[in-house]
């Protein structure tokens, strides 16, 4: 694994987070450099490098990330009306393992 953020800091403990929500297998984290109003981060705990590495194995930990992922959205959507679910692929995707930004608001 190279560039993982994720294991490296969030999931090792090097670095603290804010949590937001968490399962058992999957974090949600509040950006620790927020590039918009609201911004958490969504991983699984598990290393999975992204959204097209998944297995066929790895689909129930698929639909747990994707339950988190759609909690974690509605809170954002009760709480200001509105939010984004990004994920990013190929060179667009800063730290390979695999992870989804629900923001709200204007980029900073």
């Amino acid at each position: 694994m190279t560039n993982d953020f994720y294991c490296e800091q969030v999931l090792s403990g090097n670095i603290e987070v804010n949590k937001a929500f968490e399962t058992e297998n999957v974090l949600a984290y509040y950006h620790t450099k927020p590039a918009y109003e609201k911004h958490i981060v969504v991983i699984p705990k598990k290393y999975i490098s992204s959204l097209i590495t998944i297995s066929e194995e790895e689909n129930a930990l698929l639909l747990e990330l994707l339950s988190v992922v759609k909690k974690v959205a509605a809170d954002i959507v009760s709480e200001h009306g509105a939010c984004r679910v990004i994920t990013n692929l190929g060179d667009y995707q800063d730290s390979k393992h695999l992870h989804w930004h629900l923001v709200f608001g204007n980029r900073r």
